[in-house]
């Protein structure tokens, strides 16, 4: 098994779990690996990617008390942070421990560079001033100083406790980024009305401020990016959408890189029409009919289906794939491993804990409107409409 290189770690997922029984240690392991085996593909498997070096060894604590068990587990990554989430949300869908049901909850996702780089900081500065009869230059101190005062401008604001500029209360028009990292960037730089969405749930906050304020969303260069403003505009009012460059964050963009991409924002609702009007990817497996389909027209989804089926994601077991006809009834409940043998006209969405691309290549072939899911994994291209539950 690969080891993971301490200076390699991005991130740390922090999970809380309380079950109903007694059980140990490897129990809770053996959950993790065993309960997400085939739910996200084989690039994304836990096992294959602690052999890779890319997930560092998992650290848990638990404790039992009257007859139930608690604990905390800790999981090291070197994966980005899209695919992090994405591992994160995964370990929510494991229901049992050992013989007895569970509940994990993620708790954090904290960046861990972010504390290295707070740490050397302040040792560079302590060490600098250690140093005899040496002192800055004006223009050292000019940048330090301006460093310094800029990322200590960074406050908290609403009950989610987000990162935020100084004094947004003030700003009728408010840029939202995707966390700490971002804002602290866009402070860096001189931008100050910007507030970040920091957690793996949609805050309340934003919504709040959608009513109140002008809200443009700055997202990543990458199909995460695509994925995170599809749920964020679903979930508040948003006037414009801009996106770093392509493969780039915005946590790692120079000043220049911000404003040119602050510049090229369009309004919310024609980002996603650059995506949609894409051909669809061509894939390399072969198509299971050679035969010709027919063609199956299906109506558009409008706002009453999207939040009946928001509704309708509790029924969502596991791995399998729920397939909606028009009237938005189950018409199978499936494994998404059988997904490739079923045949019906009727599939009008399919519904899924996790979107990975079988799931979307089968719902091209059954000619569905959409997919509807609470995650989206490494998917391809595609004229199916994706809804984030």
């Amino acid at each position: 098994m690969a080891k993971i290189s301490p200076t390699s770690i991005k991130y740390s997922i922090i999970a809380k779990f309380v079950a109903e029984g007694p059980f140990h240690k490897p129990d809770v392991i053996g959950a993790l690996f065993g309960q997400t085996e085939g739910l996200l593909g084989s690039d994304m498997e836990l096992r294959e990617l602690q052999k890779e070096g890319k997930i560092g060894r998992i650290e848990v604590d638990l404790t039992t008390e009257g007859g139930k068990t608690v604990g905390e587990i800790t999981i090291p990554s070197a994966l980005d942070k899209t695919e992090t989430t994405i591992i994160a949300a995964a370990l929510e869908t494991i229901d049992k421990i050992g013989p007895t049901d569970a509940k994990i909850t993620i708790q954090d996702i904290s960046d861990v560079r972010g504390s290295k780089r707070d740490y050397i900081m302040e040792r560079a500065k302590a060490l600098l001033a250690g140093i005899k009869n040496e002192g800055m230059d004006s223009i050292e101190m000019e940048t330090e100083l301006r460093e310094s005062t800029r990322t200590s401008k960074i406050t908290e604001y609403g009950e989610e406790g987000l990162a935020a500029g100084p004094n947004i209360e003030a700003e009728s028009e408010l840029i939202v980024v995707e966390g700490r990292a971002d804002v602290v960037n866009m402070l860096k730089h001189g931008i100050k009305n910007v507030i970040g969405m920091q957690g793996t749930h949609f805050p309340k906050t934003i919504t709040k401020l959608g009513e109140e304020k002008e809200l443009t969303l700055f997202v990543d260069g990458d199909r995460g990016g695509k994925l995170i403003a599809q749920n964020v505009y679903d979930n508040a009012k948003i006037a414009y959408i801009a996106q770093a460059p392509d493969g780039k964050e915005v946590e790692e963009l120079a000043g220049k890189e911000l404003l040119q991409a602050l510049r090229k924002k369009i309004v919310a609702k024609d980002f996603f029409k650059k995506f949609d009007n894409k051909p669809r990817k061509s894939y390399e497996q072969k198509p299971r009919f050679e035969e010709p389909i027919e063609s199956i027209e299906r109506r558009s989804l409008n706002d009453d289906d999207i939040s009946k089926l928001r509704e309708l994601a509790s029924e969502i077991k596991g791995s399998n794939v729920l397939i909606l006809n028009e009237e938005l009834g189950t018409v199978k409940n499936v494994p998404a491993s059988r997904l490739n043998s079923i045949d019906t006209k009727d599939a009008f969405v399919l519904m899924v804990s996790s979107a990975t691309g079988s799931v979307i290549q089968a719902a091209e072939r059954l000619q569905s409107k959409a997919v509807a899911a609470k995650t989206f994994g490494k998917i391809p291209k595609t004229n199916i409409k994706l809804i984030s539950l």
